[in-house]
């Protein structure tokens, strides 16, 4: 298993916070039961942190008529909305919720050039929320293909996620699942596709970024 190198700082830091931690509690706690209770908690903790930032090995799939799940994680919205903020028409909105447990890199749906990229501060509310899609923090990055089709792909924060790492810049040429960015700890990822997409997924499906199909242009 591989490591993100975006947890690699924080594991390492982690790891001697711990080790300093369990080094003092073994020489001046003088229950055995509390050394063991320590011990045991400290493992979990860091084995739960290696865990979420662990990088999967995936095949890199190019269609240019598929759109791929940005994420891990579970659909939690399939709906018809009206997107304010760039393209400011109807769309269709696929969401992804991810978990603590999920992987949380994120990936491009499609390869083109980013036409738009905007960083959005904002509050935390629970990811799987409709109102976190405006209110949460959030990036917003508008993709357009070769055949000049857009799609916007939102990173938001969850309850526990304090932290959205993005990739993306404006002008930059990206291909269809290269990594867009990370976010750390429980999240979601908003997809706002041309009306006549042809959804792949309903609500309740499970995704797997850069491999599950969520929709054909």
């Amino acid at each position: 298993m591989k490591i993100h190198k975006e947890g690699r700082g924080i594991i390492a830091i982690l790891f001697a916070i711990l080790l300093s931690v369990n080094f003092v509690a073994y020489y001046f706690v003088v229950s055995t039961i509390l050394k063991w209770c320590l011990g045991i908690i400290s493992f979990s903790f860091f084995a739960f942190v290696v865990r979420f930032f662990r990088k999967p090995n995936r095949k890199l799939i190019i269609d240019e008529n598929k759109i791929f799940a940005p994420a891990d994680g579970e659909i939690v919205a399939v709906e018809q909305t009206n997107e304010g903020e760039y393209f400011k028409d109807q769309r269709i909105q696929v969401s992804i919720f991810m978990s603590v447990w999920d992987i949380h890199i994120n990936w491009f749906p499609i390869g083109g050039i980013i036409k738009y990229f905007k960083y959005h501060p904002g509050k935390y509310y629970v990811a799987r929320l409709p109102k976190s899609s405006t209110e949460n923090e959030r990036t917003s990055v508008v993709i357009e293909d070769d055949k000049k089709r857009q799609i916007l792909v939102r990173q938001i924060a969850g309850i526990i996620a304090r932290r959205i790492i993005s990739y993306a810049q404006e002008d930059l040429k990206v291909q269809q699942n290269a990594e867009l960015g990370f976010i750390r700890f429980g999240s979601r990822l908003d997809v706002f596709l041309p009306l006549n997409s042809k959804v792949k997924v309903k609500l309740g499906d499970k995704t797997k970024g850069a491999k599950t199909v969520i929709a054909e242009f």
